[in-house]
């Protein structure tokens, strides 16, 4: 039996064999999975008109997907058909592009149409991401409280994948993987074993992590402190642990590192994704572990921690001599006129502030249970509850929960991880009210506890408040409200506008960001900007284009070479544009003043753009 840092001795705690842990996971996690899957299905499949999730990175995954089944390179990342002349080097991982191309050549051979093939693999995987992500959310609970908490957490998780959108078919893109990889590496280190498989699945994890996406860098970091402070608090008890997190992170970065980043690129240093940077810093890190658990662990606990503190010193000084760049906002080199007519406007990326005065009614959703999960964490660890553990789960919740401060997005994470907390405890108080059936106090804890557990519960209330009992029970209402879109609100993403495009023979599109994507999908064409922080030129060069006056717009028209011009006029960034510059191109075109230089193209019925060709 193992114990806590309080000294208190760990209820059930015992070590147990796999198979009894996983006798009871493995067929609850199967009928919740098989309940999720049928509610999404019958949710979705009624309404839906498109096999393709509504955000933009869903569509450029596709995108990218497609090219590299058409026989783009492994190692080659750049989306030519996005940007100006060269294209544009995206900072997306191949790791997430293989399982769907995959899928999408297994389904071939069932299928008619490559398009039928699409839809079943983007269906297929966000769904079996779900499964994923309950079972590692099942196997957490189960090691932190048994069976009656892998219940209570299975379903509060099935409840927040239902709301959150982003495990329905069509969701290609990659935050789903990584809410399921954080799930798992939290289920790791809650083996309360301090078993060495375990650390090592989680070591290994947190390198997938880093090469899948830097969005969750902060809290992979923080699971690698975790570790580090484990180790220079408990010692030789948890040298194994240490050694086989450590070392699998060493290992598994490499092995990303050599698998995803071309020979030519392994002394680049980027800041949104796996480079020398990120591999660098956890290389080190992890070898410095690995090293101070296998030579260290007999130390006294001062001579850990001197040690732990000599570690981090290593790792902060290489990170000032290699990465110095990524120490602040990845964001930072963002030109001001994309910070304030693109960045500004993408919801994902707003800090909690704009969330509260744009969304009041939703705000609760995404913040609410992330703080209440520290609370509970906090008071927890005040009464002396099994301390460590509250301790670890402590610390995931508040960093993802200090991230979504900065940009709302961090709030799926917070959210996911605040259900490990919060079932733990909503076991414990539904003990005590079977307990004391006749103290309501008892009771009505357990169910106030529940509910603000369920993030769309605080949306429901928020809507109540703002909108009105009706409008608040729109089950449509409350699952959207749960979600974040990056997109900026265009209107001209149908397929009937894509239709009018794909007739043209391959050009140069200037279009909204927000229709970059689907023009790219649908279209041969290549196209100036889609909403990507690293196509900074082609963006650029659309506004310019748009808030220049027309004689001034023809040059720029010209230098990047666009043959046709998608004017959208229904656009939110198009209508800013036309807005600052009266006397600019959109401006002027809002108003029905056709410069010289364009042409009108005819329309069709449903057709939202206004194409003209730039006249040569």
């Amino acid at each position: 039996m193992t114990y806590s840092m309080s000294g208190q001795a760990f209820p059930g705690d015992e070590r147990k064999a796999p198979a009894g842990l996983f006798s009871h996971l493995i067929p609850s996690v199967a009928v919740y999975a098989v309940i999720l899957i049928v509610a999404i299905l019958g949710f979705y499949l009624p309404t839906t008109t498109d096999y393709i999730g509504p955000d933009n990175d869903d569509v450029m995954r596709l995108v990218e997907v497609r090219d590299f089944l058409n026989g783009q390179g492994w190692f080659d990342l750049t989306q030519y058909r996005l940007g100006l002349e060269g294209g544009t080097l995206m900072h997306w991982s191949r790791l997430v592009d293989l399982p769907i191309a995959s899928l999408i050549l297994l389904f071939s051979l069932f299928t008619d149409s490559r398009a039928q093939a699409e839809a079943l693999a983007a269906m297929v995987w966000p769904l079996g991401l779900a499964v994923g992500f309950l079972f590692s959310l099942g196997l957490a609970c189960r090691r932190l409280g048994g069976v009656a908490t892998m219940h209570i957490g299975l379903g509060i998780g099935a409840i927040y994948l239902f709301t959150t959108l982003r495990f329905y078919p069509g969701a290609l893109d990659h935050h789903n993987i990584q809410l399921t990889v954080l799930m798992f590496i939290a289920a790791m280190l809650v083996d309360r074993r301090m078993g060495g498989m375990s650390h090592g699945f989680a070591g290994f994890s947190a390198a997938f992590a880093m090469a899948i996406g830097a969005e969750t860098l902060p809290v992979v970091a923080m699971a690698c402190v975790i570790v580090a402070l484990q180790w220079a608090w408990h010692g030789k008890q948890f040298e194994r642990a240490a050694r086989s997190f450590g070392l699998a992170l060493t290992l598994g970065i490499s092995f990303f590192f050599l698998a995803t980043v071309p020979p030519s690129h392994y002394g680049t240093v980027t800041c949104d994704n796996l480079s020398l940077g990120f591999y660098a810093l956890a290389a080190i890190g992890g070898t410095g572990l690995f090293l101070a658990a296998r030579f260290g662990s007999a130390l006294d606990l001062r001579l850990r921690i001197a040690s732990l503190a000599g570690l981090g010193l290593i790792v902060g000084l290489a990170a000032l001599l290699i990465a110095p760049q990524c120490l602040g906002n990845p964001l930072g080199d963002l030109d001001p006129l994309l910070v304030s007519l693109w960045l500004n406007a993408v919801v994902e990326a707003q800090p909690a502030l704009s969330q509260l005065r744009v969304a009041p009614d939703t705000f609760g959703g995404f913040y609410a249970v992330g703080f209440f999960a520290i609370m509970v964490c906090i008071f927890r660890i005040q009464d002396r509850e099994r301390v460590e553990t509250h301790l670890v789960l402590l610390a995931l919740v508040a960093t993802a929960w200090a991230i979504s401060l900065i940009q709302v997005r961090g709030a799926f994470i917070s959210n996911a991880l605040a259900i490990l907390p919060l079932s733990l405890i909503i076991t414990d108080l539904k003990r005590n009210s079977n307990a004391e059936p006749e103290n309501m106090n008892a009771g009505f804890a357990y169910i106030i506890t529940v509910l603000c557990a369920v993030p769309v519960v605080w949306v429901f209330f928020g809507a109540v408040s703002t909108k009105g009992i009706g409008n608040a029970l729109t089950l449509r209402a409350l699952t959207n409200a749960t979600a974040t879109a990056s997109d900026t609100g265009s209107s001209c993403r149908d397929v009937a506008d894509m239709r009018v495009l794909a007739a043209i023979p391959p050009v140069v599109v200037a279009a909204p960001s927000d229709s970059g994507a689907q023009i790219l999908r649908y279209t041969p064409h290549r196209v100036l900007t889609a909403p990507y922080h690293r196509n900074q030129s082609g963006m650029l060069t659309e506004l310019h284009i748009g808030l220049a006056q027309p004689k001034e717009a023809e040059a720029f028209l010209r230098g990047a070479k666009v043959s046709v011009l998608a004017f959208c006029p229904n656009d939110v960034q198009t209508m800013n544009l036309a807005q600052m510059k009266p006397d600019g191109l959109y401006a002027q075109l809002e108003k029905g003043n056709v410069p010289a230089f364009l042409q009108p193209l005819p329309a069709v019925e449903g057709q939202r753009f206004q194409l003209y060709r730039v006249i040569p």
